[in-house]
């Protein structure tokens, strides 16, 4: 049934560069139900364009 709006994510640095992640997420059609059915991803810490791991990594430097 198509595709929701690409998100782009900054994640962790791989070898010193910058590293986005751009995620188009699916969705699909139930014929019978006329139903869209889609995944639930948690993928980005609320508030913020990036991972949750990265926003917790950036969390805990900045208590140094």
């Amino acid at each position: 049934h198509g595709f929701h709006k690409e998100i782009t994510i900054q994640d962790f640095p791989v070898r010193g560069k910058k590293v986005f992640l751009h995620i188009k997420r699916r969705r699909w059609l139930n014929k019978q139900s006329k139903q869209v059915i889609q995944r639930d991803w948690n993928l980005v810490a609320q508030g913020t364009r990036m991972t949750v791991e990265f926003a917790a990594f950036l969390k805990v430097l900045s208590q140094y």
